[in-house]
């Protein structure tokens, strides 16, 4: 989709569209319609048999949504109200019979304000957003879909559909929300859902899975159902927040932010949510759960140390025979460098410095990725995960990601001036320059294409095009240099 707010954006717009349906779907057409502003976007699920009967398994909400495509579904929708559900299902219904529809089906609309609703179109397959429905209703949809591609009738009727309780959904995708949802890729270095009362994981992930660019960005999805809608909700953002995914960059912080904005607590939130909530692409981390991470990382990669290369066993570690100063580690977080500096005591316990905190800590534990540990009567666990100079540490709030800064500093890699890099991994669909050419700021040079998604990379001066080091149809990552501009 592309909104076109002014008519000289029609043209490119069309073209950018259209290449998208095409690699994605083989077919280039483009649909032109009106805009509706502050909409919801609902859809009826419908089933239907070869024996007459077709039925609605009532509303999802699908409101939340980038790129407009969703992220958070929930059932049954906050925003619909008896007569609306009965307008709404009445229609869908509508357009199932009209077709003769068999099997299961999602017949989707976009809700003005004011109740006003248009028709976008019948997905003739199950959504992913599909389990909401299941949750609150208790039907199987794949066992229908399948009862009615063997011929068989549906095994419920209308009257037997209703809802018990609210459900929600989250997907997680790998993708970079704070750089706007650029797709990422990468290998999945720790993968461990939290589970609960009334959740409910389907994912196609696990250690080791290598995410490309060749498909949708989609790696798991998360499902609550739970009494109440607010119980739902932020039952859902616990589990993610709990929930381990290391080595790709996902949307896990932004699906939290938007769980808990109060917008969407309030079950007001619109498909321009993102844009005009102001909700947070990312997790801004309190100082003291920095300070945290700092010391879980610090304690674990020195505990890991003394255990693979120990130099007297019989000695505690960090034993010297005479007054040393601190040990020390230098984290990067965020847009600050950190020093922690620790000495071991004599009782085993851990004098520790942290930012402008010192402290004694005493680790009680420290196996399997988990270091337990004792500071001022408080006790707290972490899990821990190191890969290269990248370290993980995951409190009771999420995720806080550090990068351990070498003792030795090795020389920074050269940069070359005017430079357009790769924004994400991808394919380069168009060079729309060549070498020599003489550009102004904000034209076309390249676009690169990866799940999906566009991203058109613009010259951000005037200037000449000295070297293209990308041709259409070339495999990049992120970081690789496409193109210079002097």
């Amino acid at each position: 989709m592309r909104v076109v707010n002014d008519p000289g954006e029609l043209a490119a717009a069309l073209e950018a569209a259209g290449r998208e349906a095409a690699a994605a779907f083989g077919d280039p057409t483009v649909f032109v319609e009106p805009y509706v502003a502050g909409a919801r976007h609902i859809e009826v699920q419908i089933l239907g048999d070869a024996h007459g009967h077709l039925i609605h398994c009532l509303e999802r909400d699908c409101s939340v949504q980038r790129r407009h495509q969703k992220v958070i579904e929930e059932c049954p929708s906050p925003a619909v109200d008896a007569d609306l559900r009965r307008r709404l299902t009445t229609a869908a219904l509508a357009a199932g019979r009209a077709v003769g529809y068999r099997s299961a089906g999602t017949v989707e609309f976009v809700v003005a304000p004011s109740g006003r609703f248009w028709f976008l179109e019948v997905n003739t397959r199950l959504q992913v957003e599909h389990p909401v429905t299941e949750a609150v209703t208790g039907l199987d949809l794949v066992r229908e879909q399948l009862r009615v591609a063997g011929g068989l009738p549906l095994s419920v009727t209308q009257e037997q559909v209703a809802a018990t309780g609210h459900a929600v959904e989250a997907r997680l995708y790998a993708e970079d929300a704070a750089a706007g949802f650029l797709p990422a890729s990468g290998r999945l270095l720790d993968w461990a859902p939290a589970g609960g009362p009334g959740v409910r994981w389907d994912s196609g992930v696990e250690v080791g899975s290598e995410v490309g660019v060749e498909f949708d960005a989609l790696l798991a999805k998360a499902v609550v159902l739970a009494p109440t809608r607010q119980e739902a909700v932020l039952a859902l953002a616990r589990t993610l927040a709990a929930t381990r995914v290391r080595g790709v960059t996902t949307n896990r912080d932004f699906l939290v932010a938007a769980l808990r904005h109060p917008d969407f607590v309030a079950g007001v939130a619109t498909t321009d949510f993102v844009e005009v909530s102001g909700v947070a692409r990312g997790r801004r981390v309190p100082p003291a759960e920095t300070r945290d991470a700092l010391v879980a990382a610090t304690l674990w990669r020195q505990a890991g140390r003394r255990a693979a290369a120990p130099v007297l066993a019989s000695l505690p570690s960090g034993w010297r025979n005479s007054d040393m100063p601190r040990q020390q580690e230098r984290y990067r977080h965020g847009d600050g460098e950190w020093v922690v500096e620790y000495r071991r005591r004599a009782d085993d316990r851990f004098e520790v410095a942290a930012g402008d905190v010192e402290s004694v800590v005493e680790m009680i534990s420290c196996s399997g990725g988990w270091v337990d540990l004792e500071e001022g009567g408080r006790r707290w666990q972490a899990h821990v995960l190191a890969a290269g100079d990248q370290v993980w540490v995951q409190g009771p709030d999420g995720d806080v990601g550090l990068e351990a800064v070498a003792r030795f500093p090795t020389g920074a890699p050269s940069v070359t001036a005017g430079a357009l890099v790769a924004p994400m991994p991808g394919t380069v669909l168009r060079v729309a320059v060549t070498e020599g050419d003489a550009v102004v700021a904000g034209q076309l040079l390249i676009v690169v294409e990866a799940m999906k998604m566009e991203h058109r990379v613009t010259s951000p001066r005037p200037g000449t095009v000295a070297q293209l080091r990308a041709r259409a149809g070339d495999q990049v990552t992120a970081g690789d240099v496409l193109a210079v501009v002097e």
